[in-house]
């Protein structure tokens, strides 16, 4: 799966070359905490979290070897929309996380087939190896700040639970990863075990177009934003 900085570095550069409002996003902060939402309560990221929730749950996918969750079932079960279409921006955040790891491991699975590589622990390992170093070529600077805004989105999200200490313990872990990202940062080309730097430069373009494309759909009011591939 891709990591935060990854997530974030999507997002930030979304921002960035579009501008929230052209994307349809009102609440900054609490579209990037939905950027990595969905992996707070798996239990890996953020230390001592109030409960733990299964993968399946929050990813719409099996944990298999490299599994694709499906966005689309997130937003036809839990997007909520008003009477005008709109749903919260905290939505958004999670339907662009679900993209980006679907993306990403869908490139991961046809890369190994065709290149006739087996998908047992040793690869599992590889790719994620790659994907640390991926990440730390990014620079990222975003985390989403814990507001009283933010937090009546988070009231109203309705696929599980979410307790403000565990959102105030996400937004420390997020700062965390900016600070190791920008200590750690790789210039260059890094040694890649497996997947090299021209899969990561095509698929990181490659989700950053899908989730562009969904959220313009999304801002110009097309319904079917959310599911579609």
């Amino acid at each position: 799966m891709p990591s935060w900085n990854i997530h974030t570095a999507h997002a930030e550069r979304l921002l960035q070359e579009d501008g929230a409002a052209a994307l349809g996003i009102r609440d900054v902060d609490a579209f990037l905490l939905g950027n990595i939402l969905p992996d707070i309560y798996v239990g890996y990221m953020v230390p001592d979290i109030t409960r733990k929730i299964e993968y399946q749950e929050t990813h719409f996918a099996d944990p298999n070897f490299v599994p694709e969750p499906d966005y689309g079932a997130f937003i036809e079960g839990y997007a909520n929309p008003d009477v005008d279409g709109r749903v919260s921006d905290l939505v958004l955040g999670c339907w662009a996380h679900l993209v980006a790891d679907h993306d990403y491991n869908k490139h991961v699975n046809l890369f190994i087939s065709a290149h006739g590589i087996e998908p047992c622990t040793e690869t599992r390992v590889k790719k994620q190896a790659d994907f640390d170093l991926f990440g730390k070529t990014l620079r990222i600077s975003m985390a989403p700040h814990i507001t009283s805004s933010v937090l009546d989105q988070c009231a109203s999200f309705t696929q599980y639970e979410l307790v403000e200490e565990d959102l105030l313990k996400s937004q420390a872990a997020m700062e965390r990863i900016i600070e190791e990202n920008a200590s750690h940062h790789i210039e260059g080309t890094p040694d890649y075990q497996m997947l090299g730097s021209d899969f990561f430069a095509t698929t990181y373009d490659k989700v950053t177009e899908h989730i562009r494309r969904g959220l313009l759909a999304y801002a110009a009011g097309d319904p079917t934003w959310g599911v579609e591939s």
